[in-house]
This record gives structure tokens, sequence and C-alpha cells, in this order.
């Protein structure tokens, strides 16, 4: 069955950087987009980043662009958010996700960004 699991989150200060990785499993990983989404407290999941099977495509949502990479290793099963110049409306539970026969999210990681 599809798995997706994130590790990386934690807390950080404002202007402090982070790189989250969601290992996939169950699934042919490279022949699928990519997504990270977050979801702060008493907001809506919003879509952060997504990445083409190949890589070759990148999206990221306007909050982030500049500061977020997203990037795949295919060999590895693995994708990765590199977040830098972190701030506190980063702040929230980010999850990875996949879309194949239907939508499969991963359990999610906290990432806190305050002083």
């Amino acid at each position: 069955q599809v798995q997706l699991v994130e590790s990386g989150g934690g807390l950080v200060q404002p202007g402090g950087s982070l790189r989250l990785s969601c290992a996939a499993s169950g699934f042919t990983f490279s022949s699928y987009t990519m997504n990270w989404y977050r979801q702060a407290p008493d907001k809506a999941r919003e879509l952060v980043a997504g990445i083409s099977r190949t890589g070759s495509i990148t999206n990221y949502a306007d909050s982030v662009k500049g500061r977020f990479t997203i990037s795949r290793d295919n060999a590895k099963n693995t994708v990765y958010l590199q977040m830098n110049s972190l701030k506190p409306e980063d702040t929230a539970v980010y999850y990875c996700n996949v879309w194949t026969e239907r939508i499969y999210w991963g359990q999610g990681t906290q990432v806190t960004v305050s002083s």
C-alpha cells in the first residue's frame, strides 16, 4: 500500500532553515508528481510546492517563492523541501502528497518558527 513518511520538522528561529524529507513506498515513485502542503492552526491546508515526475518542472506558492526549494531523488523514492529564511507565518504541519488512483497523505511533520 502507498505510504508517505515525512521527517525533518522542528523548532527553528526566524531566518533559519530546515530540510523536510518525504520517503515514499507502495507505488512507482518516478511516475508521479509529488507535492508539499501545509496546514496552520485554524487555517485550510494549502499547496506549498509541487514537482514533476522527472523534477524538471516545479511550482511554488507565492508566499514561499525564493525561500523554499522542492526537489526529488527518484533513486531513493524521496521528495525534499528545503526551507530557508523561515518566518513565523511558515509555522504549520507540513504534509507530502501524491495522487495515484486517489490522493494519499503522509502523517505530517510539525514546523515551528519562533524566537
